[in-house]
């Protein structure tokens, strides 16, 4: 009677979730049905961009995919400047608001987002901004504006760049969790954090010179659209010269302080339009919608775009981690299609898996024999991000790019001390000398680290033989600049690790060129998988991703993702190609 009580209930319990499948496939449906055929820019628009979501590289979205545009959050920056470009010839756009108050978005990609700006502004229309708060980040993209304003009692951010470094040592020995540490190259300062309670002088070295280069860039386009030599604008941040609304406008960097309706006044004093009418405002997200339908590269021969971007991890991959998977099966299909003539490799990564990294580098090899291959590094291209980049024919990155870090490590965690602290011993029983290699409940013995040490340098002499090749550089200068350090695309450079500076724009000129192609499309890859089309698969991940909700509400951001940041330590598998350390700029 128990067993036919248990399946009937697990037969209402599967029917019960079919029918709710099936009604949230109906109602989605419909809410698709529903939504508008086109979105409706009336004459006289204002294309308002505010960035309330993370921006990524590329969502690769399936246009094709009835549930694409539910589900997530996330923006493409490849969608965001095709919008504004876009809107540069639409004729019912007269110009662009910025009203973003904390942009999520990596310093490169905000430059990406500035220089289109800068550029919809010479159809002869206007981009102005506005915002309660400005960040550091968010008063960058706004300083393209051809005016740029706060609200009276409004807070400006500009002090310079920073970074902050936490370090585990104490913890470990509080907790008795201890990460076991292997690692080549003074500079590879990912463990470092589990090693001392400060910060090495070469760590604190390279961290000064990178942020500086970046701060150096920032100024440099300031100063160009405020007219401040960058000189000044350090005065500015040393002094907090902008700390008020009203000593941010003496200052210069700012055009007035005005409530939004009095800034609304300016809009329509701008579009002709009377006081007493409303603006038609379009949001950029529905705008977007819009302009995905219009193609401003046209052709029949194509260009292929691959996205490579987040943590290397291996598997099949997604928006936020790389694997092997869809990397190579977007590599072969675009070297097996006939109307696709060159191929760009976008690549915006810390690093990760020095072995998932190798296997993308060699067909990156593979590929580039049969057409030409360039690559366009993002926000950053660091260790594993580095060593498929060096795989292209030429390389492109941002003067803000945080590039290199030529280097490996290992890390493996140990609970020897805590299990002898809550009174637990582990016996190991093996048939051989080396059969117990390693367990989590004993100190790493000597011949184990040996080894994996070897392991290290094989790995890192592999690594510098990966850049030697591509970069055409004797093996001993790769190594004088390696040792996991991390530089501006700048200064990677000026180094020979980088061919140009330049954005994805670029990148794809450079390879339609070598091409020898005039006109041609872009074709992007991998095409991801919808997060409805992902929840309809697996239950679970809707469960994880509730849990850490709760976490993070409950623990607060900061301490979430150091929480994140110290599990992902505790994940890691093999040899790491990855960014030596976790760098927030603020």
């Amino acid at each position: 009677m128990k067993f036919l009580r248990n399946l009937l209930a697990s037969i209402l319990g599967s029917l019960v979730a079919f029918m709710i499948i099936v009604g949230m496939f109906f109602i989605f449906m419909a809410l698709v049905g529903n939504v508008d055929d086109g979105v409706v820019v009336k004459k006289n628009s204002v294309l308002e961009i505010s960035f309330t979501s993370p921006v990524l590289d590329y969502t690769g979205k399936d246009e094709t995919d009835p549930f694409a545009a539910f589900g997530s959050e996330e923006l493409g920056l490849d969608e965001i400047l095709h919008a504004i470009e876009v809107a540069k010839n639409d004729n019912n756009i007269e110009g662009i608001s910025i009203a973003t108050g904390y942009l999520m978005a990596g310093v490169a990609q905000t430059r990406e987002i500035r220089k289109a700006l800068i550029d919809f502004k010479t159809s002869g229309k206007f981009v102005m901004a506005h915002a309660d708060v400005y960040t550091q980040r968010d008063y960058y993209l706004a300083s393209a504006a051809d005016e740029v304003y706060i609200n009276p009692v409004g807070v400006l951010d500009f002090k310079g760049l920073a970074t902050e470094v936490l370090f585990y040592k104490g913890l470990q020995e509080k907790s008795g969790i201890k990460m076991e540490v292997i690692r080549h190259g003074k500079y590879k300062s990912a463990v470092e954090p589990f090693l001392s309670d400060t910060m090495s002088d070469e760590n604190r070295t390279q961290i000064k010179e990178l942020i500086t280069s970046i701060w150096s860039v920032i100024l440099d386009d300031i100063s160009e659209s405020r007219n401040i030599t960058p000189q000044n604008l350090n005065i500015i941040a040393d002094t907090l010269g902008g700390r008020t609304p009203d000593y941010a406008v003496a200052s210069g960097l700012l055009d007035g302080a005005l409530h939004y309706d009095q800034y609304e006044g300016l809009l329509k004093d701008r579009i002709g339009v009377s006081q007493d009418e409303e603006l038609d405002y379009v949001g950029l997200r529905d705008y977007i919608q819009k302009a995905n339908k219009e193609r401003i590269r046209t052709g029949s021969d194509k260009i292929a775009v691959i996205y490579a971007q987040g943590e290397i991890l291996g598997g099949e991959g997604g928006k936020d981690y790389i694997g092997q998977g869809l990397i190579l099966d977007a590599l072969h299909k675009a070297v097996d299609n006939e109307s696709i003539k060159a191929i760009v490799l976008r690549v915006d990564s810390p690093g990760g898996s020095a072995l998932v990294s190798d296997i993308i580098w060699r067909e990156m090899q593979l590929a580039k024999k049969e057409k030409p291959l360039v690559v366009s590094f993002g926000n950053v291209a660091a260790s594993g991000g580095y060593y498929i980049g060096v795989g292209g024919d030429r390389i492109f990155a941002e003067p803000t790019t945080i590039t290199g870090s030529i280097g490996v490590f290992g890390t493996i965690p140990n609970v020897h001390q805590l299990a002898e602290n809550m009174g637990v011993n582990a016996e190991q029983v093996g048939t051989n000398k080396n059969s117990v290699d390693y367990s989590f409940f004993e100190p790493m013995n000597d011949t184990f680290r040996n080894v994996m040490q070897e392991s290290i340098e094989e790995t890192y002499q592999t690594f510098l033989n990966r850049v030697s090749q591509g970069r055409n550089m004797p093996v001993e200068r790769v190594n004088q600049i390696a040792q996991g350090r991390v530089w501006s695309g700048v200064d990677a450079q000026a180094l020979g690790l980088v061919d140009e500076l330049g954005n994805l724009d670029d990148a794809i000129a450079a390879a339609a060129d070598m091409a020898g192609l005039e006109s041609y499309g872009v074709r992007k890859y991998p095409k991801y998988k919808s997060d409805f089309e992902r929840l309809m698969e697996d239950f679970g991940s809707v469960k994880t991703k509730i849990g850490e909700s709760i976490i993070q509400e409950e623990i607060g951001t900061e301490a979430y993702e150091i929480l994140k940041e110290f599990k992902q330590f505790t994940k890691q598998e093999g040899v790491q190609a990855k960014m030596p350390f976790s760098l927030k700029i603020k």
